[in-house]
């Protein structure tokens, strides 16, 4: 598809009590349909600020925004925008008083879908992370990485275009991180959704992506894009010996460390 989605000269800023905060200078991004991008940046720069803006969730000061092939009209972001992104944050934000089936469930009467088998639907997600023997049990019963599991079976139960992850295994242990970084490896290979990732870990970044975006402290600027040409054969559980892998790691080291 033809500008399937690209910013131009994005950019934001903020009001603060000594004047404007810019926060973004001039972005510039495509992202071709059924690619897993991962964009990376040191703490503050703006990565949330930028993921929010490529939901539709936050305005822009300038630039302009094509998703999937029509402009994107600055603040106007319906209910039929919002359901081309499953979102996953940071904290799963699932409601405590309710079982995984009706957590996943939740978009489905949000967004007042209908026209779908409602319990099929939500059992195919829930097979999809591997919760399906877990749907009755409430979010204290279940570990942080079931809960993020869960967290994105919901975002992609409304069958959303792009699937849109902020940091959203950084409050995880390392191994657990590790686990989920396959099984979502999985997820993006079975569904081929168009995958945008917030991270600040560069083997993850590596792992997951199929180019990873660097940003320039605010106000930021994408300074650099790394290709990873490594095929999803190749991105296994011992990626680390892979002599391509090692270089990027090592190129995207460097590159991270002049940006402190």
């Amino acid at each position: 598809m033809l500008d399937f989605y690209k910013l131009s000269g994005i950019g934001k800023s903020y009001t603060a009590k000594d004047g404007p905060l810019k926060v973004l200078g001039s972005i510039d991004l495509e992202i071709r349909e059924k690619e897993f991008i991962c964009i990376m940046g040191n703490s503050g720069c703006g990565k949330s600020t930028l993921i929010k803006i490529m939901e539709g969730i936050e305005r822009f000061d300038k630039g302009e925004f094509i998703l999937e092939g029509q402009p994107f009209k600055n603040g106007t972001s319906s209910k039929d925008i919002q359901k081309k992104f499953g979102i996953v944050f940071q904290n799963d934000n699932l409601l405590e008083w309710q079982n995984t089936y009706k957590n996943v469930e939740l978009p489905l009467k949000v967004f007042g879908i209908k026209n779908v088998d409602t319990d099929k639907r939500v059992m195919d997600m829930l097979t999809l992370v591997g919760l399906q023997e877990y749907k009755d049990c409430l979010p204290k019963e279940l570990s942080g990485g079931m809960r993020q599991r869960a967290s994105i079976a919901r975002a992609l139960v409304t069958d959303p275009d792009f699937l849109m992850l902020d940091q959203s295994f950084g409050a995880l242990d390392a191994i657990t991180r590790k686990t989920l970084n396959e099984e979502l490896l999985k997820i993006w290979h079975t569904t081929r959704k168009t995958c945008v990732m917030i991270t600040n870990n560069v083997n993850e970044a590596l792992y997951l992506g199929n180019r990873v975006l660097v940003m320039s402290n605010s106000p930021a600027e994408i300074i650099k894009e790394i290709e990873v040409p490594l095929s999803y054969e190749e991105r296994t559980h011992d990626i680390g010996l892979n002599t391509v892998y090692l270089e990027l790691r090592a190129q995207l080291n460097q590159i991270v460390r002049s940006i402190n």
